[in-house]
């Protein structure tokens, strides 16, 4: 089965006829007769009720039809995506919600603006399931927390964050972990590098916290 051969099927489905539907793609009768029966052959069941000079379809090909149809339209569509000019098709970003709430919302509005067909979607999460999802295909990029440390995947610098502890009001202010020695925290996943970042601090202050509870969202911790 090939595309030629949904080509002629789509024709001569609309046509009722074999000799209409050649004179449409622009191939003699006994080809198109040759390709229709190669095609039901191959798919063993009869396409087409044959009645003196006329065809109409069977209850299989009207089914068939339905997904030829839909197979030429993709195949349209993928031509135009790849060879357009102007940029279409699906873009699939991640981002920690930080980033998408405060940093990136002006630069997406103005990235739709500019490419209007482009399909946009946008995912938010801590940074190892950014990474994740970059690796695995299922973004085309990511805004994540840096640096990256692995080989397969590129980065540049974009904003650059400072952490903040944030303490209840009235609270000393805070300068060194083992001032928070055994505090409970509350902070985003372990797969998450500011989380990984506020660790590595306790510990070179040789200093710990108490129970971490986790948490998905700057609202929720505040």
């Amino acid at each position: 089965m090939d595309l030629t051969q949904l080509e002629m099927f789509n024709a001569v489905a609309e046509a009722g006829s074999i000799t209409q539907a050649a004179a449409k793609v622009h191939r003699v009768p006994s080809n198109l007769t040759t390709r229709l029966r190669q095609l039901e052959t191959e798919l063993g069941v009869d396409l087409f009720i044959r009645e003196n000079q006329r065809l109409r379809l069977s209850p299989a090909g009207h089914n068939f039809l339905r997904y030829s149809q839909q197979i030429l339209a993709l195949v349209d569509e993928a031509r135009s995506v790849v060879a357009g000019d102007e940029p279409q098709g699906l873009f699939s970003l991640g981002s920690l919600e930080s980033t998408a709430a405060v940093r990136i919302p002006a630069t997406l509005a103005e990235f739709n603006r500019r490419y209007p067909k482009i399909q946009f979607s946008l995912s938010t999460g801590p940074s190892g399931t950014m990474l994740d999802g970059v690796l695995e295909g299922k973004l085309n990029a990511a805004f994540i927390d840096g640096p990256i440390n692995h080989t397969a995947i590129d980065g540049i610098p974009v904003y650059r964050e400072e952490l903040m502890i944030v303490t209840p009001q009235g609270y000393a202010p805070v300068t060194r972990a083992s001032q928070v020695n055994g505090s409970n925290i509350y902070a985003f996943r372990a797969n998450c590098s500011y989380r990984r970042h506020f660790e590595s601090w306790f510990h070179a202050d040789g200093a710990a916290p108490g129970t971490i509870h986790e948490m998905e969202s700057y609202h929720g911790m505040l």
